[in-house]
């Protein structure tokens, strides 16, 4: 190693294994704990917040039919972003993840919710609740790092095209729905023939179907209904789209790659125990600080150490369960990474734009034997 450039000490290296099994014995007690008290106050949560949505959207899309009219086009495309947002983040997130499957409601189920979003839901969950929360933020097998598209970590190899990240993370922002869609094609796996390319376009089929109804029904459906409205409908769905667009990416990208999110290499998996995973998604995730409206319309992801530990406990729980992670953490010398909106994506950012550059060197893997 350059002498110059300082060792970093392992960040679990105090750990002993009786702590590490100690700490996997909490969680586990708190996950139970949560799962016995689920009830019908967590019901009606779920169905007052889908009611809400269902009504936003409703008044934004009756308001965009005259927004002719600049204070309705104002007022409908504010009520439709808003119900976009909670839509694809409380409600449609969540629900993909099986958090409100012990209701057993058709309805509301992760088998049988298609979201409002351009990945079809069932590609969804193969990458994420499947690839992305059982290899969180190991290099080289959880794809979301950097979704396959940015340099977000030292260990990631640099390479020119980075330097144009800056600008491709904006775009990207802005169209987030679609990159995902695309992204969960996996087409760079297909590229290094880890599968075929009949598997690729079968999924882009898919992704393609599924865009195509998006785009029918915010483009051409409801700006058509709108009759002498129909241009400032269409533009009032555009920018309803980008503003949960950006608003998605801000938040998820605060979840996964400000200062202190810890990546892993793939030896970590060897034997790896209960308690040694819940350190990794605890060291891997970062949380946003704020008040109760700042965590519905993040989708609770503002909570994202938690959502980590427990991806299919529901979403409002998290706020309970934070402060004894929290406090766990404490105890255990274990870092929580926390901090407001403001200073979490201001963080996302100058990593994007310092990585865009060679360096600086990858840190020593974290020994979680130490």
């Amino acid at each position: 190693m350059d002498a110059r450039v300082p060792e970093r000490v392992s960040v679990t290296a105090h750990l002993s294994e009786v702590d590490i099994k100690e700490i996997g014995r909490e969680l586990d007690q708190l996950r139970d704990e949560i799962t016995a008290s689920l009830g019908e106050s967590d019901a009606r949560y779920i169905h007052r917040v889908i009611a809400v949505q269902r009504g936003l959207e409703a008044t934004g899309r009756t308001l965009l039919m005259v927004s002719i009219l600049p204070p309705a086009w104002l007022a409908g495309t504010a009520c439709l972003a808003v119900a976009k947002i909670l839509e694809n983040m409380e409600i449609g997130h969540n629900v993909l993840h099986g958090q409100w499957d012990w209701m057993r409601d058709p309805e509301i189920h992760s088998t049988t919710w298609e979201w409002d979003s351009a990945t079809p839901a069932d590609m969804w969950k193969r990458s994420h609740n499947v690839v992305h929360h059982t290899y969180t933020n190991i290099l080289g097998k959880d794809r979301d790092i950097g979704y396959a598209a940015l340099r977000v970590s030292p260990e990631q190899p640099w390479h020119p095209i980075y330097l144009t990240q800056p600008l491709y993370n904006a775009i990207l922002a802005a169209f987030f729905e679609w990159g995902i869609a695309i992204y969960d094609a996996e087409l760079e796996r297909a590229w290094r023939g880890e599968k075929s390319w009949t598997e690729a376009l079968t999924q882009l089929g898919g992704v393609a179907r599924k865009a195509g109804r998006q785009v029918i029904k915010d483009y051409v459906a409801f700006p058509l209904l709108a009759g002498p409205s129909f241009l400032p409908t269409l533009l009032g769905n555009a920018a309803a789209n980008a503003a949960r667009n950006v608003w998605s990416h801000t938040v998820i990208f605060c979840g996964h790659f400000p200062d202190g999110a810890e990546v892993f290499t793939e030896d970590r998996l060897n034997g790896e125990t209960r308690g040694e995973w819940y350190i990794r998604q605890l060291l891997g995730s970062a949380n946003i600080t704020g008040g109760p409206l700042l965590h519905l319309m993040t989708g609770n992801l503002s909570h994202q150490i938690e959502h980590h530990l427990f991806p299919d406990l529901p979403s409002n729980r998290y706020a309970e369960i934070a402060p004894r992670v929290r406090e766990l953490c404490q105890r255990y010398g274990l870092r929580y990474n926390t901090g407001s909106l403001l200073r979490q994506t201001a963080s996302v950012w100058k990593n994007v734009l310092r990585l865009a550059l060679p360096g600086p060197k990858p840190r020593p893997a974290d020994d979680r034997s130490s």
